[in-house]
């Protein structure tokens, strides 16, 4: 296996940023991150108890006047500031990302690290631009303006599969806008998110602006999501927590976002670049080892297309190499932990009682076997109905569906209870673009799956939750919109009081 990068003395203080310094938590309890390539240890730390969630919080509370209060332009040169010290120390960020998740480097070095670089250069230039409608007189009497304003200390949570890039997309638009912010990262990957709090001091950002609590869910996440002194909520994850998270978050009445499970669908009509959907449908399957909630995990292929499209795609799953994740030629890492691969390969094993695996569906023998890798796996001739096509699997897995008409092939996409993200593949126009419409997706992709830019919203429809992340549309949700409204007659006596008092002359 390839060189690691070595976290033990970096967080030898503790795994809690509260306040700018590095602590321990005081639950009483321990927490150990283990590398999924291999299963050895990588640093065991002192889980986050209620009480440090309220250190946290109280932080955050303090330090929220002066950030409010600052210019937009300080703001933004703040985060600019910030980007700057991220691009130094990228090679850093990719290697703990890679070391905690078992992402291929080359993922961690082209795609996380870059991509949360660029959100934060993005923000920086948002934060400028707190837009709002144009004052004017409205009533004829009055002039009304609309002020955007920091809402406060918002309490967010975090998931495992894109730990920086999910840190960053909590953190930045809500301290762009203004806000400070208490962030609990997944226990089984807290390492890129202190690296970035950590990022944020050496760029000059004010200590309790960004705060990272690492615990367990049900003590650390209830607590901070219920914590009356915040009032917001940021969850990613399950659709089944964010339930959880949303029924605790409306109990004190908190602005809440959601960003919850997915099973993109991947369209393919029959007069579709088949080369071209293959190769997508394989890359879009097995990015991060298809721990991604807009992965494409059903493939619904026009009968014409059906058989070609399922040949091609095992040859190339075939071709994808599996190894250690700091090997340049690795295309596939593990799963993050071994719990989820063996969760992935139930699916898969009942699967087998109704369906065909056409290629994958095992878990690798020899120098692989200690890891918690899986081969990527094909599955067809499964029902639209069964527990492979309808449920999140979240592992390197494609279910292949046929489909006879544009009509059918539409309805089977929007046929599970999320709408995270879809794509659909076709070189016609007015076929394309009647998917786009219809699909109830919050991203449709047309002969691409994945992309995704700073620039654009990423959210989703139905179970997949609500609001966005990234994009100015992510930066107005952490703002509290006010209307201020003037009188310019100067009259004591106004014509509207008749309506309440006395008569009209």
């Amino acid at each position: 296996m390839g060189n690691r990068f070595q976290v033990k003395d970096r967080f030898a203080d503790g795994a809690q940023y509260i306040d700018g310094q590095l602590r321990p938590g005081t639950s009483g309890r321990s927490h150990t991150v283990v590398d999924p390539a291999t299963g050895d240890e990588v640093l065991t730390y002192e889980l986050a108890s209620t009480a440090d969630v309220d250190e946290a919080v109280a932080a955050a509370k303090r330090a929220f006047p002066g950030w409010s209060g600052a210019t937009p332009g300080e703001r933004s040169d703040a985060l600019h500031r910030l980007a700057a010290v991220l691009a130094e120390q990228a090679e850093d960020f990719a290697h703990a990302e890679s070391l905690q998740c078992g992402k291929p480097i080359k993922l961690s070095t082209e795609f996380d690290v870059p991509g949360t670089i660029d959100n934060t250069a993005f923000f920086a230039g948002a934060a400028r631009h707190l837009q709002g409608q144009a004052a004017g007189e409205y009533s004829g009497d009055h002039t009304s303006y609309v002020r955007r304003e920091a809402i406060g200390v918002v309490g967010s949570i975090a998931p495992w599969n894109y730990p920086l890039q999910m840190a960053a997309w909590k953190i930045l638009p809500a301290i762009a806008a203004g806000n400070t912010i208490v962030l609990k990262p997944a226990e089984l990957t807290p390492l890129t998110s202190l690296m970035f709090a950590q990022a944020a001091k050496d760029a000059g950002l004010p200590d309790g602006v960004i705060n990272i609590v690492t615990g367990a869910g049900r003590e650390a996440g209830e607590h901070l999501v219920g914590h009356p002194d915040v009032v917001m909520t940021s969850f990613t994850g399950s659709t089944a927590v964010g339930k959880r998270v949303a029924e605790i978050a409306t109990a004190t009445v908190k602005r809440l976002h959601l960003e919850l499970g997915g099973k993109a669908p991947f369209l393919v009509f029959d007069d579709a670049d088949l080369e071209a959907a293959a190769h997508g449908a394989v890359a879009a399957s097995l990015i991060n080892t298809g721990q991604d909630c807009t992965a494409a995990t059903r493939a619904y292929v026009q009968r014409p297309l059906h058989d070609a499209f399922v040949a091609r795609v095992a040859e190339l799953m075939e071709s994808v190499r599996l190894g250690d994740p700091f090997a340049s030629t690795t295309d596939l890492g593990p799963l993050v932990s071994h719990a989820q691969r063996d969760r992935v390969a139930a699916f898969v094993d009942r699967a087998r009682a109704y369906a065909t695996v056409v290629t994958g569906g095992e878990v690798p023998a020899g120098d692989l076997a200690a890891g918690a890798y899986y081969r990527p796996t094909l599955i067809a001739g499964a029902a639209q109905d069964s527990e492979v096509v309808q449920s999140e699997i979240f592992g390197p897995v494609l279910v292949v569906l046929p489909f006879d008409t544009d009509d059918e092939g539409i309805a089977l996409a929007n046929d599970t209870p999320y709408g995270l993200a879809a794509s659909a593949w076709s070189r016609d126009l007015y076929r394309a673009n009647r998917a786009t419409r219809e699909i109830k997706a919050g991203c449709v992709w047309v002969n691409d799956h994945i992309p995704i830019i700073s620039e654009m919203p990423h959210g989703g429809y139905k179970a997949s939750g609500f609001g966005k992340d990234m994009s100015t549309y992510s930066f107005e949700e952490y703002t509290q919109v006010k209307h201020v409204m003037y009188d310019n007659t100067a009259v004591a006596e106004k014509d509207w009081h008749r309506t309440i008092f006395g008569d009209r002359p």
